[in-house]
């Protein structure tokens, strides 16, 4: 009994408090576990016109972050209504032509420097137009990069190659009408960008890979109109490498997020879940 209530009390736990670091002209936000040293790290891009905060709560990564043992910060795009420079995309950060790979690079070796990070542990993941920002970093860095994970977001695959084997995993809804999931406009894109499809990102990532085994399966838990058809792709030790799960009839959302039931996400799989145990794949 002893142990279940002990057990209760650090579920119960909220992680550290949120730390606001500026950086130049620019901030980021850091949420640590309870033993920051040698924790590694997951960098959290928020979509375009979000933020910080925002990702932080919309998401609700932090706390099972922490209980885990990561490290998570959540960097800021820039402009009125925030976004990523991904290459073809978004707003005022790819037109003004931001270095956010340098952004990152730098947040990387501040906060490691500040708190005692593992910068060899180094996740990433995003939405919308984060998710493309994390799919180039991991694209252009594939050394440096654990593991990704993206969401409603594809990296511009025709001009940004895969240099080298990095572990993916891509949740996609079929009815993004932002982020088309076959590629090009969507009817509702804030963009004129023609968006990469998410097979093309598929196959840029397998890539660098060779004899990985396909599987496939259906996630449909829920009763809620959707399903999802998980793709996985594992090397000759059994462990996925490249993982895509499709939402069948699913929108632009961060399905288990507190405004995913309005965007059209499923309730068959939670985001943050499916990132955290992708993640734990790759250690």
């Amino acid at each position: 009994m002893l142990r279940f209530l002990v057990l209760l009390i650090a579920l119960a736990a909220p992680p550290a408090a949120a730390e606001t670091i500026r950086l130049g002209d620019r901030v980021y936000r850091i949420d640590l576990p309870a033993n920051p040293q040698g924790a590694p790290i997951i960098l959290a891009l928020h979509g375009g016109g979000g933020g910080a905060d925002q990702f932080a709560r919309a998401s609700g990564l932090s706390r099972p972050a922490n209980r885990q043992g990561y490290a998570v910060i959540y960097p800021e795009g820039t402009g009125r209504a925030a976004t990523w420079n991904g290459g073809y995309c978004c707003g005022a950060a790819q037109r003004n032509r931001v270095d956010d790979i340098a952004f990152l690079d730098a947040i990387i070796a501040d906060a490691t420097r500040r708190f005692g990070l593992n910068d060899r542990r180094l996740y990433l993941t995003g939405m919308s137009n984060g998710s493309i920002m994390a799919e180039t970093y991991a694209a252009r860095h594939p050394a440096r990069v654990r593991a990704v994970a993206g969401v409603a977001g594809t990296m511009d695959t025709a001009r940004i190659p895969v240099k080298g084997p990095v572990p993916l995993l891509h949740i996609h809804g079929t009815a993004d009408a932002m982020v088309p999931y076959a590629g090009g406009q969507g009817d509702k894109s804030l963009t004129r960008t023609d968006f990469a499809s998410v097979a093309s990102v598929e196959a840029a990532f397998l890539a660098p890979f060779s004899m990985l085994t396909r599987t496939e399966r259906i996630i449909d838990p829920a009763n809620d109109g959707m399903r999802v058809i998980e793709r996985n792709y594992a090397d000759g030790t059994g462990r996925v490498q490249v993982r895509v799960q499709t939402i069948q009839g699913g929108g632009h959302a961060w399905p288990g997020s507190r405004r995913a039931a309005r965007q059209g996400a499923t309730q068959d799989i939670s985001a943050t879940t499916e990132v955290l145990r992708f993640f734990a794949l790759h250690p």
